[in-house]
């Protein structure tokens, strides 16, 4: 298996790059969707590139490029009646939420706009532009080739 390259979401407010560039790495923790969910468990690996995306900002952007550093692992978050993630269902004998870690690669020179993004044909099949809700999301090569290249 090859290379593989994701789209993360964060709020700036919440979690910015520049707090990713601090911590040096971090883990990618609070994600509840199940779909997210499955690619943090099962397909996210060490060594795929992650693009670094504000959501609920203005304008919505990808600002840089990060790089897994750590497989899936349960998302002890959730376990924590005290953390904005809490879920009770969840436990360390049979975690429902996973994470994985990541590191700052690049921040862009140019921050790519979602409106830039759907105004490029070769990025209209793009699961950000189509399914705009799901937080952590796959980004063919040929998308990442494209948005790198304008960010750089």
């Amino acid at each position: 298996m090859g290379k593989k390259y994701w789209l993360f979401k964060s709020e700036p407010g919440a979690y910015s790059y520049p707090d990713l560039e601090k911590d040096e790495v971090a883990e990618w923790d609070g994600v509840r969707n199940y779909t997210a969910r499955n690619y943090l468990r099962s397909d996210i690996k060490v060594g795929d590139g992650v693009l670094f995306y504000y959501s609920n900002a203005k304008p919505q952007r990808i600002v840089g490029t990060a790089l897994v550093v750590r497989d899936g692992y349960p998302d002890f978050t959730a376990w924590d009646p005290k953390s904005d993630h809490y879920d009770p269902k969840s436990t360390q004998e049979n975690p429902i939420w996973y994470m994985v870690d990541i590191k700052p690669l690049t921040r862009f020179q140019k921050e790519i706009t979602l409106q830039e993004i759907k105004n490029i044909p070769d990025l209209h099949d793009m699961i950000l532009v189509n399914n705009s809700r799901l937080s952590v999301q796959p980004v063919t090569a040929t998308e990442w080739e494209i948005i790198t290249s304008l960010g750089n």
